[in-house]
């Protein structure tokens, strides 16, 4: 009886930690999986869609500092300015605030703690998420995907 509650509880974790769909909801752009996988990589998909995170360091948005937009993979709404963009140290892009009307949040209890999770208001694709260790005026440290993003200069 061990072993089959073990596995249970095993089973249950893992599911919680990697969801079968993107934020659940209905957006103003919609895609099928199908029109999803066309138009991403397989890495952009399984974090846009799936709620998966980049390796740190991976992106070569976190270094970017030029003047410009950064807007959302999968729509193309403009997002986050690179004037609240701020060098966090954690391998992530990070800004302290977002664009206005630009993210939607929900709760994430998944890694044992709960977490703001954002993503595009427009169309759901995970963007990362929000934590209260930022800097000022906000205090907010918005850490995110950089494959989410692209990068429009000004």
């Amino acid at each position: 009886m061990k072993r089959r509650n073990f596995l249970l509880a095993g089973s249950a974790l893992i599911a919680s930690a990697h969801p079968v769909l993107a934020t659940s909801g209905t957006f103003e752009v919609t895609r099928t999986d199908a029109e999803w996988r066309a138009m991403l990589t397989k890495t952009q998909y399984n974090v846009m869609r799936h709620e998966s995170t980049e390796r740190a360091g991976s992106s070569p948005l976190d270094k970017n500092y030029a003047a410009g937009t950064y807007i959302c993979r999968g729509c193309d709404l403009p997002l986050y300015s690179s004037k609240t963009k701020f060098d966090s140290g954690t391998g992530w892009p990070s800004f302290y605030k977002s664009l206005p009307r630009a993210i939607g949040t929900k709760k994430d209890n998944t890694l044992f703690t709960t977490r703001t999770e954002a993503h595009c208001r427009r169309c759901g694709s995970h963007l990362g998420h929000i934590f209260n260790d930022g800097p000022k005026p906000t205090g907010k440290r918005h850490c995110l995907n950089g494959v989410s993003l692209k990068f429009v200069a000004a």
